[in-house]
């Protein structure tokens, strides 16, 4: 049986939709959505006179779990669960939970450890002073943990996960360096969550992987060898991206997402059905995510899946206003139906014939740095 919750979201359709979309794939059942036009107030989050409403909900309701649909602050998460006696999941725990969920490999079980320790480390003074105040003493699970011990015990666990993980990240770079001595010719398929890469993977490749239009159904990068003309190619499916991802998580799968700038082409999977403000949104998310990595923008092919549901001047107005017009590296394509998937291999053919390699570089670093000692 699922766990109920009731959603506090944004009062707007595209953000509800996504968030709508990570509570089923967290496995809740939802009690009751509430859309509000702010979600950022100092003491709660939300408005005082909206908590009020919201306890009586929830001792109508009874859910098992508030899921906040924002970044909350350790001190608003406190307040919310003093006053409404529930638990609260804001929106970056919510996507951890997912990624606990769906993680497969021994890889991905110790990247989303080590985003859940980094989520962990960044709280952790202001849970523990929270935790001492004595209205809750063991609140988020802290119980009566010194602040240095509870410190010291993260620092501890996370450096031990990232010995692990950097094992696996040299593991990866002998396996780049053997695919360049036989001659492989790498592609990966990138792009936000739910956009269809995993149905192109299988469309491209002959595989069987499980499809679902739920959120992160990949988290493990699959990997398999196709022959296209006179190349041998490996096609590599990865994470999707998601938007207000923080920097801590990129960094954790950095072992899988590195894969990006070390592979001939990339594939970005967008999905055309979207509605052009959403499908605005994804694009940027999916494009700054690359260039945050570092992914040269002359490997990316755009390939706008989900054709079959859309018309094709439809098609060439959303690229036209994604400012893809101009790019001849993009097609639209249905993995569903195979439209479109001749012409994407043929371009993919061309574009191996005429690049040079990708030079081996540093892996990447977030912009964005975090003080894990504050």
């Amino acid at each position: 049986m699922r766990d109920s919750a009731i959603l506090i979201t944004y009062d707007k359709e595209d953000v509800a939709k996504e968030a709508l979309a990570l509570c089923d794939a967290a496995g809740y059942e939802l009690k009751k959505t509430i859309r509000q036009k702010f979600l950022n107030k100092s003491k709660y989050g939300l408005g005082e006179g909206k908590v009020e409403e919201l306890k009586e909900l929830v001792d109508s309701l009874r859910p098992d779990v508030i899921i906040y649909d924002e970044i909350l602050r350790p001190s608003q998460n406190y307040n919310l669960a003093s006053t409404l006696k529930t638990k609260i999941l804001d929106r970056e725990m919510l996507i951890l939970e997912i990624f606990q969920r769906r993680a497969r490999s021994s890889e991905s079980m110790l990247q989303v450890k080590m985003a859940q320790l980094r989520y962990e480390m960044s709280r952790s003074k202001e849970r523990v002073r929270l935790a001492k105040m004595g209205e809750q003493p063991g609140f988020m699970g802290i119980g009566k943990f010194e602040v240095d011990v509870y410190h010291n015990d993260i620092k501890n666990r996370m450096n031990s996960t990232k010995s692990k993980l950097l094992k696996s990240s040299k593991q990866r770079e002998l396996h780049r360096q053997a695919r360049k001595r036989v001659g492989f010719k790498t592609i990966s398929l990138a792009g936000y969550t739910s956009a269809g890469k995993t149905t192109l993977f299988n469309t491209l490749t002959g595989e069987q992987k499980e499809e679902s239009p739920k959120l992160f159904t990949t988290l493990s990068t699959t990997t398999r060898k196709i022959i296209l003309k006179d190349f041998e190619i490996l096609i590599s499916d990865t994470v999707g991206f998601i938007s207000k991802l923080p920097a801590y998580m990129i960094e954790a799968f950095k072992s899988t997402l590195e894969e990006l700038i070390y592979t001939d082409i990339v594939i970005v999977v967008i999905d055309a059905s979207d509605p052009f403000l959403e499908l605005k949104k994804k694009f940027r998310s999916c494009v700054s995510t690359l260039d945050e990595i570092g992914v040269n923008q002359d490997r990316i092919i755009f390939a706008l899946n989900k054709a079959d549901l859309v018309s094709e001047e439809e098609i060439t107005e959303k690229a036209e206003l994604l400012g893809l017009k101009e790019n001849k590296k993009w097609l639209a394509v249905s993995a569903t139906t195979g439209q479109g998937i001749l012409p994407l291999k043929d371009l993919i053919h061309h574009i191996l014939e005429n690049q040079p390699a990708p030079t081996e570089k540093e892996p990447f670093r977030p912009k964005i740095e975090i003080n894990y000692e504050d």
